[in-house]
């Protein structure tokens, strides 16, 4: 199997599907937020305030060069880590990469009660967050292999119907 990398915006689950995919097909789990907040020792945020967007997407794409020569491996991937073009272009070279997609009203019901998502504190709400989606909504469509809705689907649902289509 090529890498799978997850992609979309927080909260439609791409956590919860590297984990479904992990746990049926043995694959290795890679969460590049996680796994960038490790190297650095600092939170996200941390970065961005320190050393600016920019350093923070040369990390991305460092972190994605050197999983693209891996095989067999499930990215959770930052919500803006396609943005850049030569992510998109290594990831497709050495994978499919999967939009995750749910409406901001799901996106809303998922992240509501999180602390953990700094671009959205002081914005809690549908219309901040659907305006946000369409920001990117392009852009992910255009890199994506494949397309999943997850509204009201199991993550056994989703690993399933993701499992067929690839």
């Amino acid at each position: 199997m090529n890498n799978i990398y997850l992609i979309g915006f927080m909260g439609t689950g791409k956590s919860s599907i590297a984990g479904e995919l992990e746990r049926e097909t043995n694959a290795k789990v890679i969460e590049m937020d996680q796994k960038i907040v490790e190297q650095q020792g600092m939170a996200i945020s941390d970065i961005f305030d320190r050393y600016g967007e920019e350093y923070f997407r040369d990390l991305e794409t460092e972190l994605i060069r050197s999983i693209a020569e891996e095989q067999n491996v499930v990215v959770s991937c930052g919500g803006g880590s396609v943005l850049r073009e030569e992510n998109a272009a290594l990831m497709k070279k050495s994978g499919r990469i999967v939009l995750l997609e749910a409406t901001p009203e799901t996106i809303y019901e998922r992240v509501k009660n999180s602390n953990e998502r700094p671009i959205l504190n002081g914005n809690m709400n549908v219309e901040f967050i659907r305006e946000l989606m369409e920001k990117r909504r392009e852009r992910y469509e255009a890199v994506a292999d494949i397309t999943i809705c997850v509204d009201g689907k199991t993550k056994q649902e989703i690993g399933q119907e993701l499992r067929k289509r690839l």
